[in-house]
């Protein structure tokens, strides 16, 4: 009886971390597909260290989820080539932050203070960042290093944002994720106000210029962030 019992409890025990581990890789395979785009199950697989036809099965549970789809395209020799990519689902499994309670306290700011009031909420919430960034970034005298460090803020924030530097000097703050999309879609002045911030934050020695928007059918938000001589 004893040892039937110790069996039924390795079972489990077996049962249950196979179980994590599977749901361990899907959240690595929805966060690569998150901060990458579209990808190929090789490239995936590749990148997080599964095998091909491992990274298949996953993808198939995956798509029976609704999380993750693809699209086939064609190639110029053999077969069309299949690109995963995130559902509406998939993203939203990557949290707005308080989405719903947001646009509610914005229209209630709306009808009680009027466009001005929300206006001077935003600018109030700028200001704070701006002191907020140019404190932690002081350490750092090169604009490289200088974006490097706002990505990590931005990431401790939700944004899931990292720094690249590009062949002509400038760099790219790239932010796949954005923890505020509800609130940038009732409220326009939230984006206006990203670019704005960025820009207060390098100062006048640097150009911010927004390269790609997420609420203007990016699929991401990318900054180019440049030093002007």
């Amino acid at each position: 009886m004893i040892r039937k019992l110790r069996k039924q409890l390795v079972s489990l025990s077996i049962d249950h971390a196979r179980h994590d581990v599977s749901s361990d890789n899907s959240n690595r395979i929805l966060y690569a597909l998150k901060s990458r785009g579209p990808l190929s199950a090789r490239v995936l697989g590749r990148a997080l260290g599964i095998t091909e036809v491992g990274m298949r099965q996953h993808l198939a549970k995956l798509c029976g989820e609704g999380l993750v789809a693809f699209d086939d395209q064609a190639g110029e020799i053999g077969r069309p080539k299949r690109q995963w990519r995130l559902t509406a689902k998939g993203h939203g499994r990557f949290p707005d932050t308080h989405g719903d309670l947001t646009v509610s306290l914005i229209a209630g700011i709306r009808s009680v203070f009027g466009q001005a009031g929300l206006d001077r909420l935003i600018e109030a919430r700028q200001e704070a960042m701006i002191a907020t960034y140019r404190q932690a970034l002081q350490p750092f005298p090169g604009l490289g290093d200088r974006v490097g460090a706002l990505a990590q803020l931005r990431t401790a924030e939700g944004y899931m944002a990292a720094s690249e530097e590009q062949s002509d000097g400038s760099f790219l703050l790239i932010e796949s994720h954005c923890p505020i999309c509800v609130a940038a879609k009732a409220c326009q002045g939230f984006c206006r106000s990203e670019l704005e911030l960025f820009q207060a934050t390098f100062g006048a020695d640097a150009s911010v210029t927004r390269q790609e928007h997420l609420l203007s059918d990016g699929r991401r938000c990318i900054y180019r962030i440049e030093r002007l001589t």
